[in-house]
């Protein structure tokens, strides 16, 4: 077929990127066990690559990727089982796998639903369910984790291989909860969404701002989980990704560069994204009362509303941000207020929100929270503060992205200086 083996291997790379989540939760399903399925996946994509040049792509990469890592994966246990005739289990799992057929092939579509759902079971505790969902459903290296939560590798590694036996162990079901225990699971689940959708919108280390294979899985995740469970949250979540998502054009320059929201071309935003999200949110409001995705949601519809960061109804804004702190508290969400106040009533105003802030430990190592601050300082012209928090800022920062805008703040500080 046409085409280099470099562009070959771009092109599967980008299937990797956007399917790898799928065709593993399937074989997850088909196999019964998440380290098998992780190995069939690697020898499935090494089949795409020998055998889609040579016959061209599928119709439906992902489908005949799961079917090429089952068959791998029967050949592999049956080899196993062969050498190791006396262990009835790999005997057990051989047959299982292959009686596992193409008359469940309508049941793939549900797969990652079935897989978030196990990730987040209540037998795992929540940084467990996190660090699994992160893993096997977002497709995050054990390396990308722990620099997100500012863990060891090592222990990040050991809490995945913990949470897997123990799902193993307690015959955790593989599948999503009958309607009745919906509500009660669906808090965790909502909150891996939220999380792999954060990582992908705003890599927390690496070169990429946005990682769209990320902000992609989340949004899909969250229309299936929409669709079984129209919960206001749910709704909100939803919501709140589509809105948020419908900038990304528009927050990197033709260069490549990072672009702030204030200075963002508001016509590059994708318009039915912004329409979309505001009637999810429209729904979510009518069925009660709002949560914490849903005041988000409404906080990035009031700026999907307006034409300019100047023409934005701050005052509305920071009365959201006052309700999002009685329904979802933490430092981030007080951090994100004081920015709005002091869009509201200048940065004077900001300033000690901001300062109150980063006496407490919990902020001590944000890197944002010092960009922001320094960004108040710029703005009054105190440039020796905003010198040296930015280069706190600066310090702290692992997204190569924010490094370099980080970098251009200070040279705008110091070309002053050399006049």
């Amino acid at each position: 077929m046409a085409g280099t083996a470099a562009e070959w291997e771009r092109r599967v790379a980008a299937v990797y990127r956007e399917d790898r989540g799928r065709v593993l939760a399937s074989l997850i399903r088909l196999l019964g066990s998440f380290d098998l399925a992780e190995e069939a996946v690697h020898d499935a994509f090494a089949a795409a690559m020998d055998q889609w040049p040579k016959r061209g792509m599928p119709d439906t990469p992902w489908r005949w990727l799961v079917s090429a890592g089952r068959f791998k994966a029967i050949d592999r246990i049956r080899r196993r089982a062969r050498a190791n005739a006396g262990e009835p289990e790999l005997i057990r799992q051989y047959e299982e796998a292959a009686e596992a057929g193409e008359a469940e092939a309508e049941m793939l579509e549900d797969d990652s639903l079935r897989l978030i759902f196990t990730c987040c079971h209540p037998v795992l505790p929540p940084d467990a369910q996190i660090a699994l969902t992160l893993r096997e459903v977002g497709g995050l290296t054990t390396e990308e984790i722990a620099g997100a939560y500012l863990a060891a590798t090592p222990a990040v590694a050991q809490r995945i291989v913990r949470a897997k036996n123990r799902i193993r162990d307690a015959g955790v079901p593989y599948e999503v909860p009958g309607r009745a225990e919906l509500p009660a699971r669906l808090e965790s689940v909502l909150r891996v969404i939220y999380l792999i959708f954060n990582e992908g919108y705003s890599a927390h280390a690496g070169e990429a701002l946005i990682r769209a294979d990320l902000t992609g899985e989340a949004i899909r995740l969250g229309r299936l989980l929409a669709d079984l469970l129209p919960d206001p949250e749910a709704l909100g979540l939803l919501a709140l990704m589509l809105l948020n998502e419908s900038r990304s054009a528009a927050r990197t320059a033709a260069d490549g560069e990072m672009v702030l929201l204030p200075d963002q071309d508001r016509s590059r935003w994708d318009r039915a994204k912004v329409t979309e999200g505001r009637a999810l949110l429209n729904r979510a409001y009518a069925m009660g009362e709002i949560g914490g995705y849903g005041l988000q949601a409404a906080i990035a519809a009031e700026h999907a509303k307006a034409d300019s960061a100047e023409n934005t109804d701050w005052a509305r804004i920071v009365a959201l941000y006052d309700l999002l702190l009685l329904a979802d508290p933490s430092p981030v969400v007080e951090l994100n207020r004081a920015a709005a106040v002091a869009m509201r009533d200048g940065p004077e105003a900001g300033l000690p929100l901001i300062d109150a802030l980063l006496t407490r430990s919990a902020l001590a190592e944000y890197h944002l929270a010092f960009a922001a601050r320094a960004d108040l300082y710029r703005r009054l012209g105190r440039v020796d503060e905003a010198r040296a928090d930015y280069r706190l800022a600066l310090k702290l920062a692992r997204q190569q992205p924010e490094r370099r805008f980080i970098e251009r703040r200070l040279a705008e500080l110091d070309r002053p200086a050399k006049n």
